[in-house]
């Protein structure tokens, strides 16, 4: 169990790497959070403390591999994030990763002489920040809810810290390590939750959206404009159609008062000159009837 919940910590460590990827392609973090790593690198401390004490190999490898890729991760957050988001995520791990972390180490090596008290605390600490790592994705749930879309909740993070929260459950319960096994059954419901943020938002219908309607190249025809196009040929008309949302057909907007929009191509023929009405010779011009002609419908 311990082997398994090695490969799929590992595999929950690098889940962020699209993400990351995407970062460094578009240059901006766009809208993700630092918070998550920064409490990952945490508890990956925390736990890498912890398994020195206890001299537990398993909990050593891992979190030592965990450190290592998380410091990695908020490296390039912190390359490509806007000034404020920088600021932000610079003082958050100079205060949690350096200062508290380093006060916390140095009470309990200088003053906690007891090694199973030591233990003890860093067990309680380790395990209190674990849990700390399965909420802090759950940070921008209000975002999630608000755009109907899971787009900055990795969906792999969330499946992978899912499956490992049961792992390390029978892991820590095997091995009587209620330290590990502990935060594991929240880390299992917190998981869930964020599992069914994916399925709610799988599929938003984003308000605003306008499709793009391309031309042909080698289409020369439907490139010219619509009054430049002989009689009798079919033109291509792009016009934007407001759809309106179910509340305000019943006579409701929404709160923001927001429609759908959407681009039809309409194709409309247009006629030879030899239909278009002639008139009479007059004495006295008259003015010309209404023709018809090609407009543009909204």
């Amino acid at each position: 169990m311990g082997i398994l919940g090695n490969i799929l910590s590992f595999l929950v460590i690098l889940a962020p790497v699209p993400t990351f990827y995407r970062v460094y392609t578009r240059k901006s973090t766009e809208s993700f959070q630092s918070v998550p790593y920064a409490m990952a690198l945490l508890s990956a401390m925390l736990w890498l403390y912890y398994a020195l004490l206890t001299k537990d190999l398993l909990l050593l490898t891992i979190n030592t591999v965990g450190c290592v890729v998380e410091s990695a991760y908020l490296a390039i957050y912190l390359a490509y994030a806007p000034k404020q988001a920088r600021a932000f995520t610079a003082k958050l791990v100079g205060i949690m990763n350096v200062a508290l972390y380093g006060a916390m180490v140095c009470v309990l090596q200088l003053l906690v002489k007891d090694g199973e008290s030591r233990v003890t605390i860093a067990g309680g600490i380790g395990s209190a920040f674990a849990l700390a790592v399965f909420v802090a994705p759950l940070a921008i749930i209000r975002q999630v809810i608000g755009t109907k879309s899971v787009e900055f909740l990795p969906f792999w993070l969330s499946f992978f810290l899912t499956i490992s929260a049961v792992v390390w459950f029978f892991y820590g319960l095997l091995m009587k390590d209620f330290f590990v096994a502990t935060p594991n059954v929240l880390g299992l419901l917190f998981g869930l939750a964020q599992m069914s943020l994916h399925l709610v938002y799988k599929n938003p219908k984003k308000k605003g959206a306008v499709s793009e309607v391309q031309v042909p190249a080698d289409d020369e025809k439907n490139q010219l404009p619509l009054q430049q196009q002989q009689a009798g040929t079919t033109a291509h008309v792009v016009a934007p159609i407001i759809e309106a949302d179910e509340e305000v057909v019943n006579g409701r907007e929404d709160d923001g008062g927001d429609k759908q929009q959407s681009v039809s191509v309409v194709d409309i023929v247009l006629p030879p000159p030899e239909e278009h009405p002639t008139l009479p010779p007059v004495d006295h011009p008259a003015p010309l009837p209404p023709m018809r002609m090609a407009v543009e419908v909204v």
